[in-house]
């Protein structure tokens, strides 16, 4: 199992996604329009005040792992946990199941916008979708569900954005979409791994009874540049 998993934001943004990255050697984001995510390798004072630069008054951010102690200038708005969890070696490969599954577009960017303001605020923005593949469900000319990829590490994609409308749950709809993207995965030689808050107990074990395993309880920081 890769060490990079243990900082996956900084691990991306210094691999993989490296072509997002803004920032330097010690302190690294995303573009806003792209995911409201900084990062750092270490918890030094000096990546502190370099992650300061990079946020822009008002703005809210989000860190995870490695956090900085980031007192002067920020306001911590919450902290929690969220499980990491990745793909078991012996889960089988999914049976992948396309009925009514098709890849999203940027046409698709308002229905997108809407969706996760309902189901999941805050983490989605206009270029999230720049970030991997992206798949969703429609019904009754809508988004019913949807679910794509966002963090890349070397041999590891992340799945995230597991929607699924109010209008339209119990029908097994995320775990479809999951499935979906693990095959392609899977095909691609990609070890898939997702995040999940630590109280949400139906979602672990959804993703626990699909084929993840519990790898590592990360600690989940939301500020705001002040």
């Amino acid at each position: 199992m890769s060490d990079a998993l243990n900082n996956p934001i900084w691990s991306a943004l210094a691999s993989a996604q490296a072509h997002f990255a803004i920032g330097g050697p010690i302190a690294k984001r995303y573009p806003a329009e792209v995911a409201p995510f900084i990062a750092a390798p270490e918890p030094t004072a000096a990546a502190a005040e370099a992650l300061a630069d990079l946020v822009s008054p008002g703005e809210i951010v989000n860190i995870v792992s490695v956090t900085p102690k980031l007192d002067k200038g920020w306001e911590l708005l919450a902290t929690g946990n969220i499980v990491q969890m990745v793909w078991r070696d012996d889960a089988p490969t999914p049976q992948e199941d396309s009925t009514d599954i098709t890849p999203i577009t940027d046409a698709d960017t308002p229905d997108m916008m809407a969706l996760t303001a309902l189901v999941f605020p805050g983490y989605f923005r206009r270029r999230t979708p720049e970030m991997g593949e992206y798949f969703a469900i429609r019904q009754e000319r809508k988004f019913a569900a949807m679910a794509g990829e966002r963090m890349k590490v070397s041999g590891y994609e992340e799945i995230s954005a597991v929607c699924t409308h109010p209008d339209f749950t119990g029908r097994g709809y995320a775990a479809r979409l999951i499935n979906h993207l693990v095959a392609r995965q899977l095909e691609r030689g990609i070890v898939p791994f997702l995040h999940v808050n630590e109280t949400n107990a139906r979602a672990r074990a959804l993703y626990a009874r699909l084929g993840f395993f519990d790898r590592a309880l990360l600690p989940l920081w939301l500020l705001k540049r002040v």
